[in-house]
């Protein structure tokens, strides 16, 4: 029977979604609306396309999770208080999006007891109901006001006035500092706004100390992006308890026999994963890949639990790791290490000649892992060859891997390799290389063999018709392959819209061409074409790599996502194991509100680990900007990754640092911006500067602080480089349609190693 408001079988309208979204008791997602009007198959794909034409004419706002009317308010929502009306709190929305002339809503927040516990400039997390009165909204959590906080350095003008200078390079003015705290010039402080306008003047709340001190980097960037970074007494009490859990071979299945190996970087802080395989005598291989048990530890509804939830992920930063679990188990306990007793979670898989996955299982196991071997160290064994029984293991993974290959190579999933910057300090945290991470096949055999279990978890609950938090990569959407398409016509080169669009066809595209240069500049096009992977649990297919199922399963030791997926694999496949004594939650597999909040919960680390990457990312800026203040005039090869009206961006391509060359330094003609095809150009000589350009630029400044370079023309803004990295009139190079600058997304399965 269809609801009752709905008249006939069929696709709600707009106005009938419109009405559930603004009368539903709870958010209303793509799940919620389906169900309520009972849509199924394709209708489901349909009513997709319906929400996003609704969000496109301005109807509806939000997630895929969660949608509100355009112009409302989220069901949930973080609220800021404005001022106190008679004991009752006045709050607005956090952020406020829908357009400078409208002005935010104002809400009532309903607190229990009498008067207000709430402060002016109090932020709280709050569900929100819109009636004939107004807004009113319930407080549900008082959040930190950490990040309305800001970071600099404290410096003093010559009137001995002093100002904080912002360490954000997206922050071009300093502020006033009214009350110092007892900081000094030169210090690096956090300090908060004394009132809400542009030109409020700061106080000091906590000083930081040496700006440029080892280790201040990746301080900076934890307290810019407000990352977890102190376990409570509660937490670390827990997990002191949760380490001394006897672990028991009765109840495991003892696997301490097999010659388990982890393959991790040598400067790796935490054994997660370890991988072992052999001939099984008729053309594949029996596998085996074994992962910490991290939710023998780490039980649902304790301490521990509850701060792994709060921040999602690790944080890796070349000086520190900030983790996601305490010490004693995320680099000892949980830790896999070489000839050590250790509780794993074991995924066994039957791998045929031609590398396809035949059959898997999971058990609860005991292992005790026989090696641990750097990438670099497992690449040199097997490059150096000989018959010594001790390589005789990874020449069995290596052999197996080739299988998983071949079956990759067919899959063809997207392949484009990201390089990754790896800084080296030494023992006082001083710089002493910044380079590009070399691509070894060791780290592909690893790679592989993960992506087998990832595929392996997922499927298998979803043979038991579990809960799933699925590491989800969507196709790319029509808007970005309209720009590829407009953007590959300027090189001559053809994308049908009209065809399915796969991996593939990228990877056949970027095969084609011959001019390394070109081929860079279309891979920076593709990566910009796709779109941003994240975790649900709803199976929306991965990609990048092909797959139809896909769930992160391999890395509960520094990624939540992964340790609620081993905690369903408990549940779905009877794993449990007795339960402790003392004070430690009893089960160890999702817990009711894990099952009833899972959306809610993917949202949240996939937004950690987003945060996580900005951190990680700007750290390794100021890094590589610390190694190059000291080189500032030299004169370094570099490829254009963004243009804009007030200059272009490049990056230097053995460091990849990113700076700006103003387009004041470009010469004594004016240069015209392009908006659509993003290039400027010399209004009298024609000469232009695209995306994906190499040029050789000056380094003219380095900030360490706040990351940034700013570079020049080689010869002083003449227009005219070196051959190869001459700028060409735009007539002779056609128009040069490009995305918007940034960075290309996270779209691999595992990202890159911890260390």
């Amino acid at each position: 029977m269809p609801p009752k408001n709905r008249p006939a079988p069929g696709l709600p309208t707009r106005k009938q979604i419109l009405d559930f979204i603004q009368n539903s008791p709870e958010p209303a997602g793509k799940r919620e609306i389906a169900r309520e009007f009972a849509l199924k198959g394709q209708e489901k794909i349909q009513l997709k396309a319906l929400l996003k034409d609704m969000a496109e004419e301005g109807l509806i706002d939000g997630k895929r999770t969660a949608f509100h009317k355009m112009g409302g308010l989220p069901k949930v929502t973080v609220l800021r208080v404005i001022e106190i009306d008679e004991g009752e709190a006045i709050a607005v929305p956090d952020t406020w999006q829908p357009d400078d002339a409208t002005p935010p809503p104002r809400i009532r927040l309903v607190e229990k007891g009498r008067g207000s516990a709430l402060k002016k400039g109090d932020r709280v997390l709050s569900r929100t109901e819109e009636s004939n009165t107004g807004w009113r909204a319930w407080p549900m959590k008082k959040l930190t006001l950490r990040s309305e906080q800001l970071l600099g350095v404290v410096e003093v003008d010559g009137a001995g006035k002093p100002w904080l200078a912002p360490v954000d390079k997206r922050i071009r003015n300093s502020s006033p500092i009214s009350d110092l705290g007892g900081a000094e010039a030169g210090e690096l402080v956090l300090a908060e706004p004394i009132g809400r306008s542009a030109r409020a003047s700061v106080k000091v709340t906590e000083v930081l100390g040496e700006p440029l001190a080892p280790k201040a980097f990746s301080l900076i960037a934890i307290h810019k992006h407000g990352i977890p970074n102190v376990f409570s007494e509660e937490t670390l009490d827990e997990a002191e308890r949760a380490a001394k859990l006897p672990l028991s071979a009765d109840k495991r299945e003892d696997l301490r026999h097999l010659p388990i190996v982890a393959i991790d970087p040598s400067d790796a802080r935490d054994h997660d994963d370890a991988i072992w395989a052999e001939p099984d005598g008729e053309g594949g291989f029996k596998a085996l890949v074994a992962i910490a048990d991290v939710s023998f530890y780490v039980r649902p509804g304790g301490a521990i639990d509850s701060e792994a939830r709060r921040r999602g992920n690790s944080v890796y930063f070349p000086d520190r790791v900030v983790p996601m679990l305490p010490e004693v188990l995320s680099a000892d306990v949980c830790s896999l290490r070489a000839g050590e007793d250790r509780a794993a979670m074991a995924c066994h898989l039957r791998i045929d000649g031609e590398g396809r996955v035949t059959d898997w299982r999971f058990t609860r196991a005991i292992v005790r892992i026989s090696e641990v071997i750097a990438y670099e160290d497992a690449q040199a064994r097997i490059d150096a060859g000989g018959e010594a029984s001790s390589i005789d293991g990874l020449r069995n993974l290596w052999a197996c891997w080739k299988a998983l290959a071949a079956a990759r190579y067919k899959r063809d999933p997207l392949e484009l390799e990201l390089p990754e910057r790896r800084v080296k300090l030494d023992d006082q945290g001083r710089i002493t290389e910044i380079a590009i991470r070399e691509r070894l096949d060791a780290h592909r055999v690893v790679e592989d063999f993960m992506i087998a279990a990832n595929v392996a978890a997922a499927k298998a609950l979803e043979a038991k018709v579990a809960p799933v938090v699925y590491r989800v990569h969507e196709t790319p959407s029509r808007e970005k392959l309209v720009a590829l398409k407009d953007y590959l016509a300027t090189f001559g080169k053809k994308l049908a819209l009209g065809q399915v669009i796969t991996p593939g066809l990228f990877n056949r595209m970027l095969k084609d061409i011959a001019d390394e240069s070109e081929k860079a500049l279309i891979m920076e096009a593709v990566l910009r074409s796709q779109t941003q992977a994240y975790y649900g649990p709803r199976n929306e297919g991965h990609f990048g790599l092909a797959l139809g199922s896909y769930a992160h399963f391999t890395s509960p030791i520094r990624r939540y996502a992964d340790l609620l997926v081993h905690r369903a694999l408990v549940d779905a496949y009877g794993l449990e194991q007795p339960k402790p004594t003392g004070d430690i939650p009893p089960a160890s597999g999702l817990s009711e509100r894990d099952r009833d909040d899972l959306g809610r919960i993917s949202e949240a680390i996939s937004s950690a680990e987003r945060r996580a990457m900005e951190a990680e990312r700007e750290t390794i800026d100021r890094y590589v900007a610390a190694w190059l203040s000291s080189r500032v005039g030299e004169v370094f090869e570099t490829r254009i990754t963004g243009v804009q009206k007030f200059g272009f961006f490049a990056t230097i391509i053995a460091l990849g640092g990113d700076g700006l060359v103003p387009v004041s330094t470009l010469g004594d003609e004016r240069f015209a911006y392009d908006e659509k095809a993003h290039v400027l150009e010399g209004e009298d000589s024609g000469t232009s500067y695209a995306i994906g350009q190499i040029l050789r630029l000056r380094l003219a400044e380095a900030n360490p602080l706040t990351g940034a370079l700013k570079f020049e023309l080689e010869e002083g803004g003449s227009g005219r480089v070196e051959p190869r990295g001459k700028p060409v009139p735009l007539k002779k190079r056609g128009k040069h349609l490009a995305g918007k600058r940034g960075r290309p997304v996270n779209i691999r399965h595992q990202g890159r190693k911890k260390r």
